[in-house]
């Protein structure tokens, strides 16, 4: 339920006055984005602040203080116990305060803030030989100062240790303001700070007088586990040791005090490692082999079930690894099996190939393995296990798993008989999942179908959870291996340490921040387990919105359906792989990522903080900046489709509204290039000349900073109006707007190569458009009209079931997405959308012999591929990569991310300088780097399919940088 703090206003301007009107938002789409993490749990904040500098931190405290409003820390925004959403002012650390400070490979040591993403760290580590131990299936956008908040561990943390193992030094700010460093402290030091008067002297007196009073308690209850993360560290403050302050804050989950910098240390990075994949009969059966493994000196042990793969399979999320699994076609079939990954490693390739043949020849007979050396190998094998989260989150038959007991943690050599039982506890229970995670050390990940919709279903639910934590502590272990406790596990604490423990729990929290302030309700005094959910009894359940122009079949027709989709893990905001959400990646704004937008259209609908209507303008803007790239429909582990849900948006918000000018233009640009294709000269003359170009560019809201297309002479169409048709094709050419009226030629190489493969090529003359344009304008209802006409045009086609080449990658998209998912009454979508290919995928569907005069007739050309966002979107971006291999060609395939322009994205005028930076930071940096590394010896081609990518190249490459090359005119060379 959202609380409204009385005096916003004059706390946003106090902020704003403390530290800068821009580093402060208090709007209501903002609160309705930071209302949710990755949990269960929901709670509106007051509003969010992004410090540039620990003095920052420290000014926005004292405001928050003055008005005696609480406070909290954030991340990633990742956390899976609800201790990053509270009706608070969130600190965001991620967008400003994310910079490496310092990295001493002498010390082996790092400074950094807390916005720091951990790959970056790991990165700039490798330099160096060393890497910062954990690492949570988060990685590429987690960041360290969550990882301090929730001490979190990962695949290496078996040989690495917890985060709490690598922390050591903290600088903090507290409730009020005040700012510390803190470390470890033997009784010289503190001796020292107490006849200096310092300020932190105080604070470790107390401290001390905690742990000497609950000593005797620590000692019994703590469990001496590997992954024992819930509750406070304690075990820092015990008498006869040091007295670890910075070690005693990691895993406090932001409830004492805000970090402003750490100092981690770093370990050494085998440079050699061999993963050695293991399949056994059952979850169980792996489980129970655990023990026999850890004494072979193993970087990670992790494992995970048949059911993941299953859910895998079901959500096409990184399928492609699947093969490296032994006996996975038996496990499949028989409904039971499991599977460990065990790596070694060492400082040369013998090293490591002598421990992987160690653990192999002490591996009991009938255990089948697979020995995995290669480096791309072993990445698609742990990308197996780190599709986890998102596999998990959506079930086979389309409903939503959630958390709630997903990390407990065992003794090891008990994990078989843990599983065991809470398997049991499921069949009673009626729940399923799927397991995963660190089976080394005891701590193993699921996702359940809880009931927490009904008051019946929530009732099921505590009594579930309390009989697995009863469970979790009668075998020694920890209600948390990981995710922390947060108001998943806070009310569950005295279960496992008792009331006089919590009680300490509660005095170390009164310590720094006795006014309770500090992320209140979590860990301490928690909120119960069972309010303040994202999706409880009061949530308004997702219908079919009547008068919806996409079916959205997969989503129980409902646009809200399809957003809450998004359960928050939070893979749009990694920058380094992958598409999505280029927007993000510049302005590293949340509400410009993929999960921003969703949790959005979601808040929208129940209507709480962002009004319930179709006009909302937060929508409207966050929306504004996605370029429709449909990186997220690939990337997203669980298919957020960002682009359609934009589309359907806009669709119903300027019903009966004008739209701005720019959308008309750039959406009816299949009509203005059909009229311009007319009078080519006339046209290309109007579009770029000078300044009357320019006014007319200016006065429709389309950028003057770029040159527009130039209509070809002759298109396609015309070409051919007029030529003999084959009797009976064997392949349809198809005019697309983009080909037909302005690369033409591309049309016509493809001609000729599939007639010198034998084909009979139908090129129709007809004029009628996927209408791609229309929908990144919501224009659905003429999109509509125009995909019935282009049914009509192809329907003597579609009836013989003739393959329709489609040469443009984004209309191919359209051909196979918003076709059938726009008319889904019509049997000829369907249809036409299975029979429509990319030009690479048709030459694959041919036989291999007949694509002899194709093949390449220079010996090692290498061929870098930029696949355009929308051929890897309708899955064809692969068969370009396959085709050039199979003609004889030597392919890298680019992760080089969008290029920035989308279609009509980037002419749009006050869209172009985020187009341009898109284009130039990110894409065109790694397309250069790919083409002149070190290792490119000898010719290099570099191939752009699309006509977006080769536009931007065209505008925004170097002069010196080579021409690129389009798939026709690579492969047509060896056939002209």
């Amino acid at each position: 339920m959202s609380t409204t703090y009385a005096d916003a206003g004059g706390l946003e301007r106090a902020l704003a006055a403390a530290l800068a009107p821009e580093l402060v938002e208090f709007g209501e789409g903002t609160r309705a984005i930071y209302a949710t993490d990755s949990s269960n749990y929901r709670q509106v904040p007051i509003g969010v602040v992004f410090p540039r500098s620990a003095q920052d931190v420290a000014a926005a405290l004292k405001v928050c203080a003055a008005h005696d409003v609480p406070v909290l820390g954030r991340g990633g925004g990742t956390s899976l116990a609800g201790q990053a959403c509270n009706t608070a002012v969130v600190f965001d650390f991620s967008r400003h305060m994310n910079r490496i400070l310092d990295i001493d490979p002498k010390a082996r040591t790092a400074r950094v803030q807390p916005g720091v993403v951990l790959d970056d760290l790991r990165h700039a580590a490798e330099a160096h030989g060393l890497t910062f131990g954990p690492d949570p299936a988060t990685h590429a956008w987690c960041t360290l100062g969550g990882m301090i908040g929730n001490n979190s561990c990962g695949t290496h943390a078996l040989s690495a240790g917890k985060t709490v193992d690598n922390v050591l030094r903290l600088r903090v700010a507290c409730y009020e303001g005040g700012e510390y460093e803190f470390g470890e402290y033997d009784e010289a030091a503190y001796a020292a700070l107490v006849r200096e008067g310092a300020p932190e002297a105080g604070i470790l007196g107390s401290l001390r007088e905690i742990g000497r009073r609950h000593a005797d308690l620590v000692r019994e209850r703590y469990p001496d586990i590997p992954r024992r993360v819930s509750g406070y560290n304690l075990e820092q403050l015990l008498p006869g040791q040091p007295l670890n302050v910075a070690r005693l804050l990691v895993g406090t989950e932001s409830t004492c005090a805000l970090v402003t910098e750490a100092v981690v240390s770093l370990a050494p990075s085998p440079g050699h490692r061999r993963l050695i994949v293991l399949g056994y009969p059952s979850v169980f059966d792996a489980a129970d082999a655990v023990p026999s493994l850890l004494p072979h000196g193993l970087l990670g042990l992790e494992g995970f079930d048949v059911t993941l793969v299953r859910q895998m399979r079901s959500r096409s999320l990184n399928v492609e690894h699947l093969p490296v699994l032994p006996d996975l076609d038996k496990a499949i079939a028989s409904g039971s099996g499991g599977w460990l990954l065990a790596e070694v490693g060492g400082s040369s390739a013998a090293e490591a190939d002598a421990a992987a043949q160690s653990l192999i020849t002490a591996l009991p007979s009938g255990v089948s393995y697979r020995l995995l050396v290669s480096p791309a190998d072993q990445r698609g094998a742990w990308a197996i296990r780190e599709s986890g989260l998102g596999a998990t989150a959506i079930r086979e038959d389309g409903g939503h798993n959630a958390e709630g007991w997903e990390d407990g943690a065992v003794p090891p050599e008990r994990l078989g008989e843990y599983l065991r039982a809470i398997s049991e506890l499921w069949d009673e229970f009626g729940y399923s999942g799927a397991w995963y995670g660190h089976f080394g050390q005891g701590c193993v990940h699921t996702r359940n179908n809880f009931d927490l919709h009904t008051k019946a279903g929530l009732r099921a639910y505590r009594a579930y959870v309390e009989r697995a934590a009863d469970l979790v502590v009668s075998l020694g272990g920890s209600l948390s291996g990981e995710h922390g406790d947060g108001q998943a596990r806070g009310e569950l604490l005295e279960r496992m340490y008792g009331p006089e423990l919590v009680d300490a729990f509660r005095q170390v929290k009164a310590v720094f921040d006795p006014r309770g302030r500090m992320n209140p309700g979590k860990v301490v005094d928690p909120y119960p387990l069972d309010t303040n959910l994202r999706q409880g009894p009061g949530y308004r359940r997702a219908r079919p919105e009547p008068g919806a122009f996409f079916a959205l079949l997969d989503d129980e027709s409902s646009l809200q359906h399809a957003a809450e989709r998004c359960v928050g893990v939070g893979r749009c905001r990694r920058d380094d792989a992958g598409v999505m959400c280029p927007s993000y990646r510049v302005t590293r704004d949340e509400k410009h990522s993929t999960r921003g937008r969703a949790k959005l259209l979601v808040e929208m609908f129940q209507g709480e903080v962002t009004p319930n209507t179709w006009r909302n303008k937060e929508v409207r803007d966050a929306l504004d900046l996605c370029l429709a790239c449909k990186g997220c429909a690939v990337d997203c582990p669980t298919h957020v489709d960002m682009a359609t849900y934009k589309s359907e948006f806009l669709a119903h918000h300027y019903r009966r509204r004008l739209r701005p000018r720019a959308m008309y233009v750039l959406a009816l640009t299949p009509w203005i290039a059909r009229i311009a294709a007319r009078v080519p000269r006339l046209a290309n003359a109007v579009l770029n000349s000078g300044r009357f170009s320019a006014l007319l560019r200016r006065s429709a809201g389309i950028t003057t900073q770029r040159p527009a297309p130039v209509v070809a002479a002759k298109t396609l169409r015309r070409s051919h109006r007029g030529a003999e048709l084959p009797d009976t094709p064997s392949v349809v050419l198809w005019p697309d707007t983009f080909t037909d009226a302005y690369r033409p030629e591309i049309a016509e190489q493809w001609r000729r190569v599939f007639e010198s493969v034998g084909e009979r090529v139908a090129v129709p003359t007809e004029w009628a458009c996927c209408g791609r344009p229309l929908y990144d304008a919501g224009m659905l209802k003429l999109a509509k009209r125009t995909l019935r006409g282009l049914l009509d045009a192809l329907d003597t086609y579609i009836a013989a079931g003739v393959p329709i080449v489609v040469p443009e990658p984004s209309c191919l998209a359209a051909f196979r997405d918003e076709l059938p998912g726009l008319l889904p009454d019509d049997p000829r979508a369907e249809k036409l959308a299975s029979l429509a290919r990319s030009p690479a995928e048709h030459l694959l569907s041919l036989d291999a012999d007949d694509l002899s005069p194709l093949a390449a007739e220079e010996f090692g050309v290498r061929v870098l591929v930029h696949p355009h966002c929308h051929a890897r979107a309708a899955h064809s971006a692969d068969a370009d990569r396959r085709i050039l291999a199979q003609l004889g060609y030597t392919v890298d395939v680019l992760d080089a991310g969008c290029c920035g322009l989308a279609g009509s994205f980037g002419f749009r005028a006050e869209h172009e300088p985020l187009s341009r930076q898109i284009g130039e930071e990110q894409w065109l940096t790694k397309i250069d780097a790919a083409l002149w590394s070190e290792d490119s010896g000898g010719r290099v081609e570099l191939l752009l399919d699309g006509f977006s990518c080769a536009t931007q190249f065209s505008h925004l490459a170097h002069p010196s940088s080579p021409r690129p090359s389009t798939l026709a005119e690579l492969i047509g060379r060896n056939c002209t």
